[in-house]
Protein backbone atom coordinates (compact mmCIF):
# COMPACT_ATOMS: atom_id res chain seq x y z
CA UNK A 1 0.00 0.00 0.00
CA UNK A 2 1.38 3.36 -1.04
CA UNK A 3 1.44 6.52 1.05
CA UNK A 4 0.63 9.98 -0.22
CA UNK A 5 2.57 13.05 0.81
CA UNK A 6 1.67 16.64 0.07
CA UNK A 7 4.20 19.17 -1.19
CA UNK A 8 3.59 21.63 1.64
CA UNK A 9 4.13 18.96 4.26
CA UNK A 10 7.47 17.98 2.77
CA UNK A 11 8.78 21.52 2.78
CA UNK A 12 7.71 22.14 6.35
CA UNK A 13 9.52 19.07 7.67
CA UNK A 14 12.61 19.50 5.48
CA UNK A 15 13.83 22.32 7.72
CA UNK A 16 14.37 19.80 10.52
CA UNK A 17 16.92 17.94 8.40
CA UNK A 18 20.42 19.34 8.71
CA UNK A 19 22.69 19.49 5.68
CA UNK A 20 25.00 16.91 7.26
CA UNK A 21 22.11 14.49 7.73
CA UNK A 22 20.89 15.04 4.18
CA UNK A 23 24.35 14.38 2.75
CA UNK A 24 24.74 11.32 4.97
CA UNK A 25 21.50 9.87 3.61
CA UNK A 26 22.23 10.68 -0.02
CA UNK A 27 25.79 9.31 0.19
CA UNK A 28 24.31 5.83 0.55
CA UNK A 29 22.70 5.91 -2.88
CA UNK A 30 24.30 4.13 -5.85
CA UNK A 31 26.35 6.33 -8.18
CA UNK A 32 23.78 6.01 -10.98
CA UNK A 33 21.17 7.63 -8.74
CA UNK A 34 23.60 10.39 -7.75
CA UNK A 35 24.24 11.09 -11.43
CA UNK A 36 20.50 11.41 -12.08
CA UNK A 37 19.86 13.63 -9.06
CA UNK A 38 22.55 16.11 -10.10
CA UNK A 39 20.08 17.41 -12.67
CA UNK A 40 17.41 18.20 -10.07
CA UNK A 41 18.76 21.63 -9.11
CA UNK A 42 21.89 23.76 -8.92
CA UNK A 43 22.07 23.14 -5.17
CA UNK A 44 22.03 19.38 -5.71
CA UNK A 45 24.66 19.59 -8.44
CA UNK A 46 26.90 21.69 -6.21
CA UNK A 47 26.48 19.36 -3.23
CA UNK A 48 27.21 16.19 -5.21
CA UNK A 49 30.33 17.78 -6.73
CA UNK A 50 31.79 18.91 -3.40
CA UNK A 51 34.92 17.14 -2.08
CA UNK A 52 33.16 16.54 1.25
CA UNK A 53 30.28 14.64 -0.34
CA UNK A 54 32.62 12.68 -2.63
CA UNK A 55 34.66 11.56 0.38
CA UNK A 56 31.47 10.68 2.26
CA UNK A 57 30.23 8.67 -0.72
CA UNK A 58 33.60 6.91 -1.05
CA UNK A 59 33.51 5.91 2.63
CA UNK A 60 29.98 4.56 2.30
CA UNK A 61 30.77 2.68 -0.91
CA UNK A 62 33.98 1.18 0.51
CA UNK A 63 31.98 -0.31 3.38
CA UNK A 64 29.95 -2.42 0.94
CA UNK A 65 32.24 -3.60 -1.89
CA UNK A 66 30.78 -5.76 -4.63
CA UNK A 67 31.81 -8.41 -7.11
CA UNK A 68 31.99 -7.07 -10.65
CA UNK A 69 31.30 -9.46 -13.53
CA UNK A 70 32.42 -8.69 -17.09
CA UNK A 71 30.70 -11.00 -19.58
CA UNK A 72 31.13 -11.47 -23.33
CA UNK A 73 29.47 -13.87 -25.75
CA UNK A 74 31.84 -16.80 -26.20
CA UNK A 75 32.85 -17.20 -29.84
CA UNK A 76 30.58 -14.45 -31.22
CA UNK A 77 33.15 -12.20 -32.87
CA UNK A 78 30.64 -9.85 -34.49
CA UNK A 79 29.18 -8.92 -31.10
CA UNK A 80 31.92 -6.59 -29.91
CA UNK A 81 30.49 -5.83 -26.50
CA UNK A 82 30.79 -6.50 -22.80
CA UNK A 83 27.97 -6.71 -20.29
CA UNK A 84 28.64 -5.66 -16.72
CA UNK A 85 26.86 -7.03 -13.66
CA UNK A 86 27.56 -6.76 -9.95
CA UNK A 87 26.46 -8.58 -6.82
CA UNK A 88 27.07 -7.92 -3.13
CA UNK A 89 30.41 -9.21 -1.92
CA UNK A 90 30.15 -11.34 1.19
CA UNK A 91 32.30 -10.58 4.20
CA UNK A 92 32.73 -13.48 6.63
CA UNK A 93 29.97 -15.51 4.91
CA UNK A 94 30.16 -18.55 7.15
CA UNK A 95 27.12 -18.45 9.40
CA UNK A 96 25.71 -21.51 7.62
CA UNK A 97 28.56 -22.88 5.47
CA UNK A 98 26.71 -26.12 4.75
CA UNK A 99 24.03 -24.24 2.80
CA UNK A 100 24.23 -22.55 -0.58
CA UNK A 101 23.51 -18.84 -0.46
CA UNK A 102 21.79 -17.08 -3.34
CA UNK A 103 22.85 -13.58 -4.42
CA UNK A 104 21.10 -11.33 -6.92
CA UNK A 105 23.13 -9.87 -9.78
CA UNK A 106 22.39 -6.29 -10.82
CA UNK A 107 22.75 -5.37 -14.49
CA UNK A 108 24.85 -2.24 -15.01
CA UNK A 109 25.12 -1.76 -18.76
CA UNK A 110 26.06 -3.18 -22.12
CA UNK A 111 29.35 -1.65 -23.24
CA UNK A 112 29.87 -1.46 -27.00
CA UNK A 113 31.97 1.61 -27.88
CA UNK A 114 32.82 0.93 -31.51
CA UNK A 115 31.89 -1.88 -33.90
CA UNK A 116 35.44 -1.87 -35.26
CA UNK A 117 36.97 -2.67 -31.87
CA UNK A 118 36.50 -6.26 -30.70
CA UNK A 119 36.14 -7.13 -27.04
CA UNK A 120 37.40 -10.51 -25.85
CA UNK A 121 37.83 -12.03 -22.41
CA UNK A 122 40.36 -14.73 -23.28
CA UNK A 123 42.78 -15.78 -20.55
CA UNK A 124 45.74 -15.74 -22.94
CA UNK A 125 47.73 -12.54 -22.13
CA UNK A 126 49.66 -12.74 -25.40
CA UNK A 127 46.61 -11.65 -27.32
CA UNK A 128 44.10 -10.25 -24.83
CA UNK A 129 44.73 -8.09 -21.78
CA UNK A 130 42.07 -7.14 -19.27
CA UNK A 131 42.76 -5.30 -16.07
CA UNK A 132 40.99 -3.56 -13.22
CA UNK A 133 42.20 -0.60 -11.19
CA UNK A 134 40.14 1.48 -8.76
CA UNK A 135 36.82 1.27 -10.57
CA UNK A 136 37.98 1.25 -14.21
CA UNK A 137 38.30 -1.65 -16.66
CA UNK A 138 41.08 -1.90 -19.25
CA UNK A 139 40.74 -4.13 -22.32
CA UNK A 140 43.18 -4.71 -25.16
CA UNK A 141 42.82 -7.20 -28.02
CA UNK A 142 46.27 -6.93 -29.56
CA UNK A 143 45.85 -9.99 -31.75
CA UNK A 144 43.02 -8.43 -33.71
CA UNK A 145 43.08 -4.64 -33.86
CA UNK A 146 45.66 -3.41 -31.38
CA UNK A 147 43.70 -0.47 -29.98
CA UNK A 148 43.32 -0.46 -26.18
CA UNK A 149 40.39 1.07 -24.35
CA UNK A 150 39.47 2.06 -20.81
CA UNK A 151 35.88 2.12 -19.58
CA UNK A 152 33.86 2.80 -16.47
CA UNK A 153 31.51 -0.17 -15.87
CA UNK A 154 29.14 2.01 -13.83
CA UNK A 155 28.59 4.83 -16.33
CA UNK A 156 29.66 3.49 -19.73
CA UNK A 157 32.09 6.39 -20.21
CA UNK A 158 35.27 5.34 -21.98
CA UNK A 159 38.51 6.35 -23.69
CA UNK A 160 39.89 4.66 -26.80
CA UNK A 161 43.68 4.85 -26.77
CA UNK A 162 45.94 5.22 -29.79
CA UNK A 163 47.11 2.21 -31.79
CA UNK A 164 49.96 -0.03 -30.72
CA UNK A 165 51.89 -2.57 -32.78
CA UNK A 166 49.57 -5.08 -34.42
CA UNK A 167 52.27 -7.28 -35.91
CA UNK A 168 53.76 -8.17 -32.53
CA UNK A 169 52.43 -9.73 -29.37
CA UNK A 170 51.87 -6.89 -26.92
CA UNK A 171 51.29 -7.50 -23.24
CA UNK A 172 49.73 -4.59 -21.40
CA UNK A 173 48.87 -3.79 -17.81
CA UNK A 174 46.72 -1.20 -16.06
CA UNK A 175 47.49 0.49 -12.76
CA UNK A 176 46.87 3.51 -10.56
CA UNK A 177 49.27 5.82 -8.77
CA UNK A 178 47.34 6.48 -5.52
CA UNK A 179 49.41 9.56 -4.64
CA UNK A 180 48.99 11.58 -7.83
CA UNK A 181 45.71 9.81 -8.69
CA UNK A 182 46.97 8.93 -12.18
CA UNK A 183 46.03 5.86 -14.20
CA UNK A 184 48.74 4.40 -16.42
CA UNK A 185 48.93 1.69 -19.07
CA UNK A 186 52.18 -0.27 -19.47
CA UNK A 187 52.68 -1.97 -22.85
CA UNK A 188 55.47 -4.51 -23.42
CA UNK A 189 56.04 -5.86 -26.92
CA UNK A 190 57.38 -9.30 -27.79
CA UNK A 191 59.80 -9.71 -29.44
CA UNK A 192 60.92 -6.32 -28.25
CA UNK A 193 63.24 -3.87 -29.91
CA UNK A 194 64.66 -0.46 -29.11
CA UNK A 195 61.86 1.91 -28.17
CA UNK A 196 59.07 -0.64 -28.56
CA UNK A 197 58.06 -0.83 -24.89
CA UNK A 198 55.89 2.14 -23.95
CA UNK A 199 53.70 3.68 -21.27
CA UNK A 200 50.67 5.96 -21.38
CA UNK A 201 49.27 8.24 -18.68
CA UNK A 202 45.54 8.91 -18.58
CA UNK A 203 45.57 12.68 -18.13
CA UNK A 204 44.32 15.86 -19.74
CA UNK A 205 45.59 16.54 -23.23
CA UNK A 206 46.80 14.06 -25.80
CA UNK A 207 46.83 10.40 -24.77
CA UNK A 208 50.22 9.55 -26.23
CA UNK A 209 52.61 6.66 -25.61
CA UNK A 210 56.07 7.29 -24.17
CA UNK A 211 59.09 5.04 -24.44
CA UNK A 212 60.17 3.09 -21.38
CA UNK A 213 62.99 0.63 -20.71
CA UNK A 214 62.11 -2.79 -19.31
CA UNK A 215 64.84 -4.85 -17.53
CA UNK A 216 63.28 -8.11 -18.74
CA UNK A 217 64.36 -8.14 -22.42
CA UNK A 218 62.17 -11.02 -23.63
CA UNK A 219 59.31 -11.34 -21.15
CA UNK A 220 57.06 -14.33 -21.63
CA UNK A 221 54.07 -13.02 -19.71
CA UNK A 222 52.09 -15.67 -17.84
CA UNK A 223 49.00 -13.88 -16.60
CA UNK A 224 47.19 -10.61 -16.02
CA UNK A 225 48.77 -8.01 -13.79
CA UNK A 226 47.46 -6.76 -10.47
CA UNK A 227 48.00 -3.32 -8.94
CA UNK A 228 48.51 -3.12 -5.17
CA UNK A 229 49.22 0.20 -3.46
CA UNK A 230 50.63 1.76 -6.62
CA UNK A 231 52.75 -1.21 -7.74
CA UNK A 232 51.92 -3.37 -10.75
CA UNK A 233 52.83 -7.05 -10.40
CA UNK A 234 52.81 -9.63 -13.18
CA UNK A 235 54.34 -13.05 -13.73
CA UNK A 236 56.89 -13.54 -16.50
CA UNK A 237 59.59 -15.90 -17.73
CA UNK A 238 63.21 -14.76 -17.84
CA UNK A 239 64.31 -16.69 -20.89
CA UNK A 240 67.94 -15.64 -20.54
CA UNK A 241 67.96 -17.52 -17.21
CA UNK A 242 66.55 -20.73 -18.65
CA UNK A 243 62.78 -20.30 -18.28
CA UNK A 244 62.86 -19.36 -14.60
CA UNK A 245 59.75 -17.58 -13.39
CA UNK A 246 59.93 -14.04 -12.07
CA UNK A 247 57.40 -11.57 -10.68
CA UNK A 248 57.98 -8.21 -12.35
CA UNK A 249 57.25 -5.26 -10.02
CA UNK A 250 56.54 -1.91 -11.69
CA UNK A 251 56.16 1.21 -9.55
CA UNK A 252 53.42 3.17 -11.30
CA UNK A 253 54.56 6.55 -9.92
CA UNK A 254 58.35 6.31 -10.38
CA UNK A 255 58.06 4.00 -13.43
CA UNK A 256 60.90 1.82 -12.11
CA UNK A 257 61.15 -1.97 -12.45
CA UNK A 258 62.27 -4.58 -9.93
CA UNK A 259 61.62 -8.30 -9.84
CA UNK A 260 61.15 -11.22 -7.47
CA UNK A 261 62.29 -14.75 -8.30
CA UNK A 262 59.67 -17.47 -7.88
CA UNK A 263 59.71 -21.20 -8.42
CA UNK A 264 56.70 -21.92 -10.57
CA UNK A 265 53.56 -20.85 -12.40
CA UNK A 266 51.03 -19.17 -10.10
CA UNK A 267 48.19 -16.66 -9.85
CA UNK A 268 48.90 -13.28 -8.24
CA UNK A 269 46.31 -11.70 -5.93
CA UNK A 270 45.97 -8.89 -3.42
CA UNK A 271 45.76 -10.54 0.01
CA UNK A 272 44.94 -8.00 2.74
CA UNK A 273 47.03 -5.34 0.99
CA UNK A 274 49.98 -7.65 0.35
CA UNK A 275 51.09 -9.49 -2.76
CA UNK A 276 50.23 -13.18 -2.66
CA UNK A 277 50.75 -16.03 -5.08
CA UNK A 278 48.32 -18.94 -5.17
CA UNK A 279 48.50 -22.23 -7.05
CA UNK A 280 47.37 -25.85 -7.08
CA UNK A 281 50.00 -28.53 -6.53
CA UNK A 282 49.27 -30.01 -9.96
CA UNK A 283 48.84 -26.66 -11.75
CA UNK A 284 49.68 -26.54 -15.43
CA UNK A 285 50.61 -23.68 -17.71
CA UNK A 286 47.27 -23.14 -19.44
CA UNK A 287 48.83 -20.79 -21.99
CA UNK A 288 51.30 -23.41 -23.14
CA UNK A 289 48.54 -26.03 -23.33
CA UNK A 290 46.18 -23.81 -25.29
CA UNK A 291 48.55 -22.34 -27.81
CA UNK A 292 52.00 -23.93 -27.77
CA UNK A 293 50.71 -27.52 -27.63
CA UNK A 294 47.54 -26.68 -29.55
CA UNK A 295 45.25 -28.47 -27.08
CA UNK A 296 41.85 -27.49 -25.73
CA UNK A 297 42.21 -26.62 -22.05
CA UNK A 298 38.88 -28.10 -20.94
CA UNK A 299 39.57 -31.34 -22.77
CA UNK A 300 43.13 -31.52 -21.44
CA UNK A 301 42.00 -31.07 -17.83
CA UNK A 302 39.24 -33.63 -18.26
CA UNK A 303 41.72 -36.20 -19.56
CA UNK A 304 44.58 -35.52 -17.14
CA UNK A 305 43.11 -34.56 -13.77
CA UNK A 306 42.61 -37.43 -11.35
CA UNK A 307 39.05 -37.35 -10.02
CA UNK A 308 39.98 -39.21 -6.83
CA UNK A 309 43.21 -37.35 -6.14
CA UNK A 310 43.74 -35.20 -3.05
CA UNK A 311 45.21 -31.91 -4.15
CA UNK A 312 46.81 -29.06 -2.24
CA UNK A 313 46.08 -25.37 -2.58
CA UNK A 314 49.18 -23.29 -1.84
CA UNK A 315 49.06 -19.65 -0.74
CA UNK A 316 52.24 -17.60 -0.38
CA UNK A 317 52.01 -14.11 1.13
CA UNK A 318 54.89 -11.67 0.60
CA UNK A 319 55.71 -10.32 4.06
CA UNK A 320 59.03 -8.57 3.30
CA UNK A 321 59.50 -7.15 -0.19
CA UNK A 322 63.19 -6.21 0.16
CA UNK A 323 64.27 -9.57 1.56
CA UNK A 324 61.68 -11.50 -0.48
CA UNK A 325 60.35 -13.34 2.57
CA UNK A 326 57.08 -15.25 2.20
CA UNK A 327 54.59 -16.78 4.59
CA UNK A 328 53.62 -20.13 3.09
CA UNK A 329 50.38 -22.05 3.62
CA UNK A 330 49.04 -25.28 2.16
CA UNK A 331 45.47 -26.59 2.35
CA UNK A 332 44.34 -30.09 1.55
CA UNK A 333 41.57 -30.06 -1.02
CA UNK A 334 39.44 -33.00 -2.08
CA UNK A 335 36.95 -32.46 -4.88
CA UNK A 336 35.85 -33.86 -8.22
CA UNK A 337 38.15 -31.48 -10.19
CA UNK A 338 35.27 -29.01 -10.51
CA UNK A 339 37.38 -26.18 -9.10
CA UNK A 340 40.34 -26.67 -11.40
CA UNK A 341 38.27 -27.31 -14.51
CA UNK A 342 35.55 -24.68 -14.24
CA UNK A 343 36.69 -21.95 -11.83
CA UNK A 344 39.28 -19.22 -11.82
CA UNK A 345 40.74 -17.35 -8.86
CA UNK A 346 39.14 -13.90 -8.81
CA UNK A 347 41.10 -12.53 -5.85
CA UNK A 348 40.60 -12.03 -2.13
CA UNK A 349 38.27 -9.86 -0.06
CA UNK A 350 39.55 -7.28 2.41
CA UNK A 351 38.96 -9.74 5.26
CA UNK A 352 40.99 -12.47 3.54
CA UNK A 353 38.44 -14.76 1.85
CA UNK A 354 39.80 -16.12 -1.42
CA UNK A 355 37.15 -15.87 -4.13
CA UNK A 356 36.73 -18.49 -6.86
CA UNK A 357 34.37 -17.76 -9.74
CA UNK A 358 33.19 -19.79 -12.71
CA UNK A 359 34.97 -18.95 -15.96
CA UNK A 360 31.91 -19.44 -18.17
CA UNK A 361 28.20 -18.82 -17.91
CA UNK A 362 25.30 -20.63 -19.52
CA UNK A 363 21.61 -20.26 -18.71
CA UNK A 364 21.37 -24.06 -18.59
CA UNK A 365 23.22 -24.40 -15.28
CA UNK A 366 23.73 -22.38 -12.07
CA UNK A 367 26.57 -19.88 -11.82
CA UNK A 368 28.59 -20.25 -8.62
CA UNK A 369 31.03 -18.12 -6.68
CA UNK A 370 32.97 -19.70 -3.79
CA UNK A 371 34.50 -18.01 -0.75
CA UNK A 372 37.39 -19.84 0.90
CA UNK A 373 38.67 -18.72 4.30
CA UNK A 374 42.27 -19.96 4.74
CA UNK A 375 42.33 -19.20 8.46
CA UNK A 376 39.19 -21.23 9.21
CA UNK A 377 39.65 -23.67 6.32
CA UNK A 378 35.97 -23.19 5.43
CA UNK A 379 34.24 -22.92 2.08
CA UNK A 380 30.97 -21.13 1.25
CA UNK A 381 29.13 -21.57 -2.05
CA UNK A 382 27.01 -18.73 -3.44
CA UNK A 383 24.74 -19.10 -6.45
CA UNK A 384 24.53 -15.84 -8.40
CA UNK A 385 21.23 -15.32 -10.18
CA UNK A 386 20.02 -12.61 -12.53
CA UNK A 387 22.34 -12.79 -15.54
CA UNK A 388 19.36 -13.75 -17.69
CA UNK A 389 19.44 -15.14 -21.21
CA UNK A 390 20.23 -11.99 -23.23
CA UNK A 391 23.30 -13.51 -24.87
CA UNK A 392 23.65 -14.63 -28.47
CA UNK A 393 26.05 -17.46 -27.70
CA UNK A 394 25.16 -20.54 -25.69
CA UNK A 395 28.19 -19.95 -23.46
CA UNK A 396 29.64 -16.65 -22.23
CA UNK A 397 33.12 -15.87 -20.99
CA UNK A 398 33.18 -14.34 -17.51
CA UNK A 399 35.84 -12.32 -15.72
CA UNK A 400 35.18 -11.57 -12.05
CA UNK A 401 36.77 -8.71 -10.10
CA UNK A 402 36.64 -8.45 -6.32
CA UNK A 403 36.36 -5.37 -4.09
CA UNK A 404 34.62 -3.20 -6.68
CA UNK A 405 33.80 0.19 -5.15
CA UNK A 406 31.96 3.10 -6.77
CA UNK A 407 33.91 6.36 -6.84
CA UNK A 408 32.42 9.70 -7.92
CA UNK A 409 35.86 11.05 -8.87
CA UNK A 410 36.28 8.12 -11.25
CA UNK A 411 32.83 8.78 -12.70
CA UNK A 412 33.82 12.40 -13.37
CA UNK A 413 37.13 11.76 -15.13
CA UNK A 414 37.38 14.25 -17.99
CA UNK A 415 39.48 11.84 -20.05
CA UNK A 416 36.52 9.48 -20.41
CA UNK A 417 33.92 10.56 -22.93
CA UNK A 418 30.25 9.74 -22.81
CA UNK A 419 29.45 6.23 -23.86
CA UNK A 420 26.18 4.62 -24.71
CA UNK A 421 23.45 5.04 -22.07
CA UNK A 422 23.04 2.10 -19.69
CA UNK A 423 20.54 -0.45 -20.98
CA UNK A 424 18.57 -0.72 -17.76
CA UNK A 425 14.87 -0.69 -17.09
CA UNK A 426 13.69 2.71 -15.80
CA UNK A 427 12.75 2.87 -12.15
CA UNK A 428 9.61 4.87 -11.59
CA UNK A 429 10.11 6.35 -8.18
CA UNK A 430 6.76 8.19 -8.32
CA UNK A 431 4.21 5.40 -8.64
CA UNK A 432 0.47 5.83 -8.70
CA UNK A 433 -1.38 5.32 -5.45
CA UNK A 434 -3.79 2.43 -6.08
CA UNK A 435 -6.11 3.68 -3.33
CA UNK A 436 -6.38 7.27 -4.51
CA UNK A 437 -9.57 8.63 -5.95
CA UNK A 438 -7.75 10.68 -8.52
CA UNK A 439 -5.69 9.07 -11.28
CA UNK A 440 -3.19 11.91 -11.00
CA UNK A 441 -2.42 11.41 -7.29
CA UNK A 442 1.05 9.93 -6.72
CA UNK A 443 2.72 8.56 -3.65
CA UNK A 444 5.22 11.41 -4.00
CA UNK A 445 3.50 14.60 -5.12
CA UNK A 446 5.99 16.53 -7.24
CA UNK A 447 3.89 19.68 -7.61
CA UNK A 448 4.87 22.69 -5.55
CA UNK A 449 3.29 25.99 -4.69
CA UNK A 450 6.63 27.55 -3.83
CA UNK A 451 7.22 31.05 -5.15
CA UNK A 452 10.94 31.25 -4.52
CA UNK A 453 14.05 29.46 -5.73
CA UNK A 454 15.07 28.64 -2.16
CA UNK A 455 11.78 26.84 -1.54
CA UNK A 456 12.25 24.93 -4.79
CA UNK A 457 15.77 23.92 -3.77
CA UNK A 458 14.50 22.84 -0.36
CA UNK A 459 11.77 20.75 -1.91
CA UNK A 460 14.24 19.14 -4.30
CA UNK A 461 16.38 18.01 -1.40
CA UNK A 462 13.30 16.77 0.43
CA UNK A 463 12.31 14.68 -2.56
CA UNK A 464 15.81 13.24 -2.83
CA UNK A 465 15.85 12.31 0.84
CA UNK A 466 12.46 10.59 0.53
CA UNK A 467 13.60 8.72 -2.57
CA UNK A 468 16.79 7.71 -0.80
CA UNK A 469 14.88 6.35 2.17
CA UNK A 470 12.59 4.49 -0.17
CA UNK A 471 15.61 2.96 -1.90
CA UNK A 472 17.03 1.76 1.42
CA UNK A 473 13.78 0.08 2.47
CA UNK A 474 12.58 -1.28 -0.87
CA UNK A 475 15.54 -1.31 -3.24
CA UNK A 476 18.21 -3.19 -1.34
CA UNK A 477 19.51 -6.60 -2.28
CA UNK A 478 19.23 -9.56 0.04
CA UNK A 479 20.62 -13.04 0.36
CA UNK A 480 18.41 -16.09 0.53
CA UNK A 481 19.06 -19.44 2.12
Amino acid sequence: MYSSFSSKKRIRHSSSLTNDLIEEILSRLPSKSVARFRCVSKQCASMFASPYFKKLFQTSSSAKPSLLFAMADYGIEEDYSMKFFSSPQLENPYEKPSLTLVAAAEFHLKFSPDKSIPIYLSEDPRYVSIGYASGLIYNYCGRYVGRPLICNPNTGRYAILSYRYTYRKAYSFFGLDPIDKQYKVLSLVYPSGHGHNKILTLEDGDLTWRRIKCPVPQPGIKGDGICINGVLYFLAVRRELGFDYVIVCFDVRSEKFTYIDVERICRLINYKGKLAMIYWEDDVDIYEINHMAGKNLDKYLEENLDVDATNELHVWVLEDVENQEWSKYAYTWTDDTFFRRHLSIAGATASGEIVFSMRKYTSKQPFYVFYFNPERNTLQRVETQGFGEAFKAETCSVRTFVNHVEDLDVNDLKQLKSGHPPLVKPKYYCQQNPNSESDSELDLDLETDSDSDSDSESESLSILVLLSLRFFFFGGQTYMF
